[in-house]
C-alpha cells in the first residue's frame, strides 16, 4: 500500500533561529518508521508477491477460513448429522448459479481491460481517451445488466423447482420438511447477489482491481457474522442465504459508490459503435459458457452424489471436508485472480515479456504458499482426534484430505494456467474441460455407489489431479509456442 510522505518548505539557510534543526529532529522518527515499513512492503512483494489486491483477497479468505472454522464448531455443536448433509446440500444447490452464469463475468472482465487500455477512468468517474473505446465499454456494460437481469430470474425460478424437487425426492418419509423455508431465502438472495456481479466484474476489468478486493474483503466479514448468527439462534440451514444477503448488501454500498462512473455509462447512447457482440465476443463466449459449466461437474458433485447414493450423513462429512480444501484452494488463488484484469491489459499493449514475468514469478510463489498451507492442513487432520474428537467424526480422514489437497494444488497449475490464455480473449481448454468433466463425474458417480468418499477422492485424483494437470500444461505450452511464433 503506498504511503504518502508530506513535506513542508524549509526556512532558507540565511535565516537565524533553530526552526530547521527543530523540524528535522522532528521528523525523524516519523520518516524512519516510513522507510522501515516501505522496506517491509517491497520485501513482501518480491519474495510472495504481496499488493494491495492481494491482500484483502487474502485477508478475506482468511476471514472466510476463520470464519468456516467457526461454522465448523457450531455445525457440530448445533446441526444434527443430517442436518449437515442439507447445509452442504444446499451450498451445493448455490454452486449451480454457475451452470447460468456461464462464465460470462470473466468475459466481462477480459473484454473491459482490453478496452481501459485506450482509456484513462479518473477518480470522479470521468473517462478520458479514445472515443471508440468508451462507446464500446459502455455497449458492454449496458448489454451485461441487461443479460444478468433476465438471467437471473430464470435462475431463481430453476432453483427453486429444481432444489424442491431434489430435497423431496430424498428426505426420510416421516421426517419433517426443514428445508423448505432455508431454500426459498437461499434462492432470493442468490437471485441478488447474481444479477450484481456482471457489474463488479465491470469495474474489475477497468482496473478497480484493489477496490474491488476490499468490498470481498468486508463481504467475508459481513457474511461471516450473519451465518454465525443464524447457527447461534438455531437456525443454522438459513445460514447459505444469510451470507448471500451479506454480501450483496456490501456489493449494493459500492456500486452505490461508483455511481458517477457507471450512471453516465449505462445512459450513454452506444448503439452502433459498441462491441459487435455475434462476432468479437461470442466466440469466445459461448466457449467459456461450456468450461464453466464443466466446472460444476468438477468440483460440486461431491456432495450432492454422495447425498443420494450415501445419506446426508456422509454427505455432510464430503461438503466440511471440502469447503476447508476450498477455502485454502480460493485463497491461494488470489495470487492469479488478481492478475486476471491486468494481464488482459498488457496483452492489448502486446507487453509479452512482462506478462510472462508476471506469470511466472506469481505461479512459482502461489505453488510454493499453497504446499505449506496443505502440510498445515494434513497436521490439523491428524491432530484433530486426539484434541477435538467430536469434530473428527464430521470429517474426512486423513487419506481423503491429502488426496483432495494433491488435486487443489493440479488444479491451481490448470486454473493459474487458464487464467493466462483465457486473457487473450480465447478459450483452448473447450474440450479438455469437456473431457475433464465427464471423466470426473461419471468416476464420482461410479465410486460414490461403490465405495464411498475414499473412492470418490481417488478417482478425482486420478482424473483431475494426474490427467487434468497433464493436458492443460500441454495446451498451455502449445499455445504460447505458437503465439511466439506468429509474433516473430
Amino acid at each position: 500500500m503506498p504511503v504518502s510522505i508530506l513535506t513542508t518548505s524549509q526556512p532558507d539557510a540565511s535565516q537565524a533561529g533553530d526552526m530547521p534543526m527543530l523540524t528535522d529532529a522532528a521528523t525523524l522518527p516519523r520518516r524512519s518508521e516510513m522507510r522501515a515499513q516501505g522496506l517491509l512492503r517491497d520485501r513482501l512483494h518480491h519474495y510472495i508477491g504481496l499488493d494491495r489486491a492481494i491482500a484483502f483477497t487474502v485477508l478475506g479468505r482468511v476471514v472466510q477460513g476463520l470464519g468456516s472454522v467457526g461454522s465448523v464448531l457450531f455445525i457440530v455443536h448445533y446441526l444434527t448429522a443430517a442436518d449437515q448433509g442439507y447445509y452442504y446440500a444446499l451450498w451445493s444447490l448455490v454452486a449451480l448459479q454457475s451452470i447460468f452464469e456461464m462464465g460470462f463475468s470473466f468475459v466481462i472482465l477480459q473484454v473491459a481491460a482490453h478496452e481501459r487500455a485506450h482509456l484513462e477512468i479518473h477518480p470522479d468517474g470521468s473517462i478520458t481517451g479514445s472515443e471508440r473505446s468508451h462507446f464500446r465499454l459502455a455497449s458492454l456494460l449496458q448489454r451485461a445488466i441487461r443479460w444478468y437481469t433476465v438471467t437471473a430470474l430464470g435462475m431463481g425460478v430453476a432453483l427453486l423447482v429444481g432444489g424442491t424437487r431434489f430435497f423431496s425426492l430424498h428426505q426420510d418419509s416421516g421426517q419433517p420438511v426443514i428445508w423448505m423455508g432455508p431454500l426459498r431465502i437461499t434462492v432470493l438472495a442468490c437471485v441478488v447477489t447474481f444479477a450484481i456481479g456482471p457489474v463488479l466484474s465491470f469495474l474489475e476489468g477497468c482496473g478497480q482491481v484493489s477496490q474491488i478486493a476490499g468490498m470481498r474483503f468486508f463481504q467475508s466479514s459481513i457474511a461471516v457474522a450473519m451465518a454465525w448468527s443464524a447457527l447461534l439462534t438455531h437456525h443454522g440451514l438459513y445460514a447459505p442465504g444469510m451470507v448471500l444477503a451479506g454480501q450483496g448488501l456490501v456489493a449494493g454500498v459500492l456500486l452505490y459508490r461508483r455511481r458517477c462512473l457507471l450512471i453516465p455509462l449505462l445512459t450513454m447512447r452506444a448503439a452502433g459503435r459498441g462491441i459487435n457482440w455475434r462476432r468479437e465476443v461470442w466466440p469466445f463466449q459461448w466457449k467459456i459458457a461450456v468450461s464453466w459449466l464443466c466446472d460444476y461437474f468438477i468440483f460440486q458433485l461431491f456432495t450432492p452424489v454422495l447425498f443420494a447414493f450415501r445419506g446426508p450423513v456422509e454427505a455432510g462429512r464430503m461438503g466440511l471436508s471440502m469447503n476447508v480444501v476450498t477455502q485454502m484452494s480460493a485463497m491461494m488463488l488470489a495470487w492469479m485472480t488478481t492478475k486476471a484484469a491486468p494481464f488482459g491489459t498488457l496483452i492489448a499493449t502486446r507487453d509479452t515479456p512482462q506478462l510472462d514475468r508476471i506469470f511466472f514469478r506469481t505461479l512459482r510463489q502461489s505453488i510454493a504458499l499453497f504446499a505449506a498451507g496443505a502440510v498445515l492442513v494434513i497436521a490439523g487432520v491428524l491432530v484433530a482426534p486426539h484434541v477435538m474428537p467430536r469434530l473428527s467424526q464430521r470429517i474426512e480422514s486423513w487419506p481423503v484430505f491429502l488426496l483432495l489437497l494433491l488435486t487443489a494444488l493440479s488444479s491451481h497449475v490448470v486454473q493459474s494456467e487458464a487464467i493466462y490464455l483465457r486473457a487473450h480473449k480465447c478459450e483452448p481448454f473447450l474440450l479438455q474441460s469437456i473431457f475433464i468433466a465427464l471423466g470426473t463425474a461419471a468416476s464420482v458417480v461410479i465410486f460414490a455407489r461403490v465405495s464411498g468418499a475414499l473412492g470418490v477422492a481417488v478417482a478425482y485424483f486420478a482424473v483431475l489431479g494426474v490427467a487434468g494437470v497433464t493436458s492443460a500444461t500441454t495446451i498451455f505450452v502449445t499455445k504460447r509456442k505458437q503465439w511466439a511464433r506468429s509474433e516473430v
